[in-house]
């Protein structure tokens, strides 16, 4: 059995095991391998991590760019590694699940599709829309070798439009299609995170940590959260200490913040073998 198929295995059994794990989103390989050294058991990628790092936008990478990455964080670790796809770099169902099956081809063995669109008039895929594309996906990642795990993704609360009916509406339509995880990114309160975890039933569900929501593992666990990341969290934790310390070597000439740095024995120990 290849290393592709045991790691998709493996990330399924994580999904069908008792109690919540924790997905962390690496931006690159370096971010990658450190929290493979400290014994997460799977990593998502992060569009908006990974834009910053090649000074763009969130929103502003190719396909391409995202292959790419995927494949130095699969390099990088034995960890199951799931791709953030943004809305699949197309529109067209058929366009965008076809960039579920090249996520594959580059060492995925899970990814997310979601219904946003990238447009800031029209932010959000009319419900039928969205329906056909998560179809679309499910059909291109059933056709694999391997059993990639397939998440489906409601945008609304990303976007402006927090409506939980509507939400939980499209995360129902989407388990019916297929969908292996069920993911609603920006929820605000125990409540609407338990109100989603009861609709899609038995399927399991993803909870965005990041932000406003302020849950631990444990309460997640309870709720009936089965899946944990943290979207663009870690990266922009990296670059709000880095701003720090260069705007106090810049405001103030002193460097305070080398004592809270990592020790470079510890950081450059990560990278070894």
């Amino acid at each position: 059995m290849d290393a592709q198929t045991l790691r998709a295995q493996a990330f399924k059994a994580l999904h069908e095991r008792d109690g919540i794990f924790v997905m962390p989103n690496p931006w690159d390989a370096g971010s990658a391998k450190m929290l493979a050294g400290l014994g997460f058991e799977a990593l998502a990628t992060t569009s908006a991590g990974f834009a910053f790092s090649r000074a763009r936008p969130d929103g502003g990478l190719t396909l391409d760019d995202t292959l790419e990455n995927v494949r130095a964080i699969v390099a990088a670790t034995d960890l199951p590694v799931s791709v953030d796809l943004e809305n699949g770099f197309a529109d067209d169902p058929a366009e965008s699940a076809q960039s579920i099956v090249q996520a594959a081809g580059a060492g995925a063995v899970g990814g997310s599709i979601e219904d946003a669109t990238g447009r800031p008039d029209a932010p959000i895929y009319c419900f039928e829309h969205a329906v056909a594309r998560v179809k679309a996906a499910v059909a291109a990642v059933r056709s694999l070798s391997f059993p990639f795990t397939l998440t489906a993704r409601a945008e609304n609360y990303l976007h402006g439009n927090p409506d939980l009916d509507d939400t939980i509406r499209r995360l129902q339509a989407f388990a019916e299609a297929g969908a292996d995880v069920l993911y609603a990114p920006g929820l605000r309160s125990a409540e609407e995170v338990l109100a989603v975890v009861r609709a899609v039933a038995p399927k399991p569900v993803n909870v965005l940590m990041s932000g406003g929501l302020k849950l631990t593992v444990e309460q997640l666990g309870e709720m009936g959260v089965k899946r944990v990341s943290v979207g663009s969290a870690l990266a922009l934790a990296a670059l709000g200490e880095f701003y720090r310390a260069a705007e106090e070597i810049k405001t103030s000439g002193t460097f305070g913040f080398t004592s809270q740095s990592m020790p470079y024995a510890k950081a450059n120990q990560f990278f070894k073998g």
